[in-house]
């Protein structure tokens, strides 16, 4: 359960940073709204998961997966460039947040 809530808070986090983007420096109100709705969703599910798992791992995974998310958005969505060397860094944050787990992460 712990593992669903991390990467349900990472999914969040993409949502805020992609909100934060559309909010055009807080002057746009409903994506805005959504922002603070999505950052305040990531963090408490964050928190929840950090009862059981290590702090490490856990971080490193929300993040990998809210910058990966939030760069294929980006891409797939927002009209942002693909690139090769882009893409094979999106695989290698993810590479480096498996192995970091694999090093072992209890929970």
């Amino acid at each position: 359960m712990s593992w669903f809530l991390l990467v349900l808070a990472g999914v969040f986090e993409t949502g805020f940073a992609v909100l934060l983007k559309q909010s055009h420096s807080f002057t746009r109100l409903w994506p805005t709204v959504g922002f603070a709705v999505c950052a305040l969703v990531s963090f408490a599910l964050l928190n929840l998961a950090l009862r059981h798992l290590e702090v490490g791992p856990a971080y490193a995974t929300w993040t990998g997966i809210g910058a990966a998310g939030t760069a294929l958005v980006g891409i797939a969505f927002l009209g942002e460039s693909a690139s090769v060397v882009k893409l094979v860094s999106i695989g290698l944050v993810l590479v480096g947040v498996v192995g970091l787990n694999l090093s072992g992460v209890t929970g």
